[in-house]
């Protein structure tokens, strides 16, 4: 039985984004990801004696934006708080953030689930610095004799995006995180590569009974840097809870850990509340006034966000999926557009680009970031298509060609002999033989067996090395076996 059948998930997520600054965020350590252990560091971001932080404003420009993608309020005036607990990775013994007076709040995003939309709410973001990194012996924490800590990260630069709990299903938290990655990609605030930790994700989650409208006690699953791991411990958790009040006890709140190894989340901590941090404002930075000049300069800097390319795509006549396979990456995305600049047959380009050149690229280990196949390149073999110069089984070799070599479609095709063949008496003669060949295929097509015809034509593509114009030999076969 499932926990569906007795209880209802409640759910919401705090997201943690990398900003794509190439410093810190108070101080000039570069953000590079990898290097050595702790050479990314400085007195500044290990909160040494008698150092100051300088904020760095690229952080306060791309919290707006990312705000205003967010369809979020961005603050007139927000300041910076000292979040106080103590734990290995946070050298101050303080993390500095916002608390009471955010840069963005009340904002939302829209997803879509079996074919119904829904808001899920963004009750704020805000700005705040990110914590070392604990690196432990083992392959866990559970499973180690001893954690060490990097601070290379310490001080890069965060956005915490809290969602409001409105998410009922898995299914709709994997949908929420999926549009607010892109969203954020996007928008350029943030790489959001989630192999380097660039977004994390931590969950909220709680059962109530079928009907209730109060909420449940929830646990918090920290550090998820994947939707894989979103799915897995979701799936994991709500069935534990459950299995708890199936039981008739009550459920902790706590902290939990998910062990991606043992496909279970671990308890941690008890659930701290928001007083147990000691929050006051930021001593040594000044608040910020934030003026409506400012924020209406950025907006004018969001490029086209996921939703509305989706929109324009199905105007161009691509289907739904169609449009959400082109929008799910943004380099993909931004290829079909430049193919489209050249070559406007959406249709065409889209089954191109998620088919035979997707399949080259998976094939490869590689993205449409670094695609050996410019956009220029396809418009150009796609128009030798339509001219009929090549047909479009040779276009997938000469697909395969530009690929490998980098050649131009036109040099390929000359190169390798590879038009199309047009002449009717070349074609003649060679149907002739085919059909001399194919006795019995004859016979059954003129018996009104019609799939013969597809054999003949098949035979007919074998013998001139798929060079032949299609429409020609079906038009020449047909007036041959009347």
């Amino acid at each position: 039985m499932s926990y569906q059948d007795k209880y209802e998930m409640v759910c919401g997520v705090e997201t943690h984004v990398e900003l794509a600054t190439k410093t810190k965020i108070f101080c000039g350590c570069t953000t590079e990801f990898g290097g050595e252990q702790n050479t990314h560091v400085c007195p500044v971001c290990l909160g040494l004696p008698g150092v100051l932080p300088v904020l760095n404003r690229e952080v306060v420009n791309l919290a707006i934006k990312a705000g205003l993608a967010l369809n979020c309020e961005i603050a007139e005036f927000t300041k910076f708080d000292r979040k106080n607990y103590y734990y290995p990775d946070l050298p101050k013994n303080y993390q500095t953030s916002q608390y009471d007076l955010p840069i963005c709040k009340k904002g939302w995003v829209e997803i879509e689930v079996n074919g119904k939309s829904k808001k899920v709410g963004i009750t704020r973001a805000h700005m705040e610095e990110d914590a070392g990194k604990l690196v432990h012996s083992g392959d866990s924490i559970t499973a180690s004799d001893s954690s060490g800590v990097d601070y290379n990260r310490t001080g890069v630069p965060l956005l915490e995006i809290v969602s409001e709990p409105d998410m009922r299903s898995v299914d709709e938290v994997i949908a929420y995180l999926q549009e607010l990655v892109q969203i954020l990609d996007y928008a350029g605030v943030s790489d959001c590569r989630m192999e380097q930790g660039s977004v994390r994700f931590d969950v909220n989650v709680s059962l109530r009974p079928l009907g209730s409208k109060d909420f449940g006690t929830r646990t918090e699953i920290k550090n998820l840097n994947s939707f894989t791991a979103v799915r897995r411990c979701l799936e994991y958790e709500t069935e534990r809870q459950a299995a708890v009040l199936d039981k008739g006890e009550k459920v902790i709140q706590e902290t939990r850990t998910w062990d991606e190894n043992q496909g279970v989340t671990l308890s941690l901590r008890t659930k701290e509340e928001a007083h147990d941090y000691r929050y006051f404002p930021e001593p040594d930075l000044v608040p910020l006034k934030i003026d409506r000049a400012w924020v209406e300069r950025i907006r004018a800097t969001l490029p086209e966000l996921p939703a509305a390319k989706r929109e324009r795509l199905k105007g161009l006549g691509l289907s739904a999926y169609e449009a959400g396979i082109i929008t799910s990456n943004k380099a993909m995305a931004g290829y079909f557009d430049q193919v489209m600049q050249k070559y406007p047959e959406a249709k065409v380009v889209a089954n191109w680009i998620m088919g035979d050149l997707s399949a080259l690229l998976n094939a490869g280990n590689q993205s449409f970031e670094d695609c050996p196949v410019k956009p220029y390149q396809l418009a150009d073999m796609l128009l030798m298509i339509d001219k009929g110069e090549i047909s479009g089984k040779i276009a997938k070799t000469v697909l395969e060609e530009i690929y490998s070599s980098g050649k131009d479609p036109a040099a390929i095709v000359k190169e390798k002999g590879l038009v199309q063949i047009k002449d009717e008496g070349a074609l003649e003669k060679i149907i002739s033989e085919v059909l001399a060949n194919n006795p019995k295929s004859v016979a059954d097509y003129r018996g009104g067996k019609e799939k013969a015809l597809g054999f003949l034509v098949g035979q007919v593509m074998k013998a001139t090395q798929g060079k032949a114009n299609p429409e020609l030999v079906n038009k020449i076969l047909k007036e041959k076996l009347k």
